[in-house]
């Protein structure tokens, strides 16, 4: 049985027993996977506290059956998510980032795109304490839309995602969760779970659908419309997912 060595996000840990630890990895070469830490407890051993949540780190582990953890044998921490640099408001949106990611993808799915954006969004995230409330939320808003469109699940913004007719932004825009984006006059009567977006908060929308999470440059966002698109992701991915994100009550802006 072959080693695999991979970069990872740590998504999740879970004590499996005194010295052992289950986690969820996002790695850049094989995807989300699930694997064994014997000995992950320990301070000392193969994983030298490189698997911290939230951390980066470079893994060696062991291939299992479809149904079965893979073995880590090995962990090289590379980056620790680092509270106190972090502040509240970055830390729970770093909680926010891991959930989404084990939630929207798959096992054994690679998306290295996807990966080194998460990586970027943790980084920024790991070092915005003191930064205004709004950077944490843009942060969180891109990396949002990053991953919608790099997993196939981006609402359409520019045509009725219904019969496709084009879109003129024209005042109120009447935004369909279950048909998946905007809607055209037509199409909206007798759809549920629509909501009414604001013209401004679908320019930002279709910006946000463009501007890469590590953008620096990025303009900054008006608190009513971030507002707007607060709530519009929170009701679009848990209709995508079926359920509520549990850490999407932890985003506060401040």
């Amino acid at each position: 049985m072959a080693a695999e060595k991979a970069l990872a996000l740590v998504l999740r840990t879970i004590d499996f027993s005194e010295t052992s630890v289950i986690v969820t990895l996002f790695t850049r070469e094989f995807g989300k996977i699930g694997a064994l830490a014997k000995g992950g407890r320990r301070l000392k051993g193969p994983f030298e506290s490189a698997l911290d949540l939230l951390a980066l780190c470079r893994v060696v582990f062991l291939r299992k059956s479809s149904d079965a953890l893979d073995l880590l044998t090995e962990a090289k921490l590379e980056r620790r998510f680092r509270v106190s640099e972090a502040g509240l408001a970055g830390l729970n949106a770093a909680y926010y980032v891991a959930e989404l990611l084990r939630e929207l993808t798959h096992d054994n799915d690679p998306h290295p795109e996807l990966f080194d954006a998460a990586d970027a969004t943790l980084a920024a995230l790991g070092r915005s304490r003191g930064a205004p409330g709004h950077v944490v939320t843009q942060h969180v808003l891109r990396f949002e839309f990053t991953a919608l469109r790099l997993l196939g699940h981006m609402p359409s913004l520019d045509a009725c995602a219904e019969c496709g007719a084009p879109i003129e932004p024209a005042g109120r825009v009447p935004f369909g969760h279950t048909s998946g984006g905007v809607l055209c006059a037509a199409c909206r009567p007798g759809k549920r779970n629509v909501v009414s977006l604001s013209g401004p908060a679908l320019a930002v929308l279709k910006q946000l659908a463009e501007v890469a999470p590590e953008t620096e440059e990025a303009a900054a966002i008006e608190r009513n419309v971030r507002g707007e698109l607060r709530g519009l992701m929170k009701h679009y991915i848990a209709h995508l997912l079926g359920h509520e994100l549990r850490t999407q009550g932890m985003l506060h802006e401040a």
